[in-house]
């Protein structure tokens, strides 16, 4: 039988153990009185019979720590990023719509009851694929340009890298994020929302480069940074598209190209030095 409202009165230190028992959170707070020094209540809708001795509790608690614990939440992790590694290809080529638990099955040759304990739902399973694409894309594209200076420099190495990283097929299909965006642009929900939130990251890390080049006094300030940033997006977006599409192998130097020929009309002299050259073969320009 429930009651409307219990409390439950216990030291301080031993909260940990009762919402380890199984209860959600407390709403808690200090009891004003010095003859309850040291003790907090907390107050909840719940079965009373439902509640479990404080030294189960501990008994459970000290078990997730032992050493055959650890090994197994290792082996677990060890198994989820395999699956997700499998994952982010399948929802690059295929789309993320299409990766569903029965189809990973059928690639991992794992079992769904097995796939479903590390995703519980399709949701669970694409949000964190997105998840791990994010860490792949960092690693790759990312983390090389922090040891850089920042400003002009930085953000030529991060048009390099994510050029080099959608030619290089990292992922199966091409850019993660370019399919993604395309396929859930339209698509209201939790997916949506979380490869938008990923790309405004990626914009706003190229737009904190570019003002740190104006404020470097390598780029002019008067160039508008989001301007700036929506084109070299579209350009490498675009050689995305064009190579993954119809398969053309000069896309992304097409795209190089006009980034650097973009940011060599903005720079002062100071920035220009940091580019790479460009020079002529016959009719053609190209960048050096």
């Amino acid at each position: 039988m429930r009651t409307p409202c219990v409390k439950i009165i216990c030291p301080l230190n031993e909260r940990s153990c009762y919402i380890a028992a199984g209860f959600p959170k407390f709403e808690a707070w200090p009891i004003q009185s010095d003859d309850f020094e040291g003790i907090q209540v907390f107050r909840k809708t719940i079965n009373p019979a439902a509640i479990k001795p404080v030294a189960k509790a501990r008994r459970e608690l000290s078990e997730r720590s032992t050493p055959a614990a650890k090994a197994r939440q290792a082996q677990g992790d060890r198994s989820r990023q395999a699956i997700l590694e499998v994952a982010v290809h399948l929802a690059s080529a295929e789309g993320l719509e299409g990766l569903t638990i029965g189809r990973l099955a059928a690639t991992t040759r794992m079992s769904k009851s097995g796939l479903f304990a590390h995703f519980g739902s399709k949701e669970e399973l694409q949000l964190a694929t997105i998840e791990a694409a994010r860490s792949i894309f960092i690693k790759n594209v990312v983390l090389p340009t922090l040891k850089l200076e920042p400003g002009l420099p930085r953000l030529r190495k991060l048009c390099e890298l994510w050029l080099d990283y959608a030619n290089r097929k990292i992922f199966r299909g091409g850019c993660f994020f370019t399919a993604a965006s395309a396929e859930f642009d339209s698509r209201p929900g939790p997916v949506r929302d979380r490869i938008a939130e990923i790309m405004k990251e990626w914009l706003a890390g190229l737009m904190r480069t570019v003002v740190e080049a104006q404020e470097a006094s390598q780029l002019d300030k008067r160039v508008d940074p989001a301007q700036l940033v929506f084109e070299i997006n579209a350009l490498e977006m675009g050689a995305n598209w064009a190579f993954q599409l119809h398969g053309d192998k000069q896309a992304f130097g097409r795209a190089r190209l006009a980034i650097f020929e973009r940011l060599r009309s903005y720079s002062k002299p100071r920035g220009s030095k940091m580019l790479p050259r460009a020079k002529r073969r016959g009719t053609e320009l190209r960048a050096r």
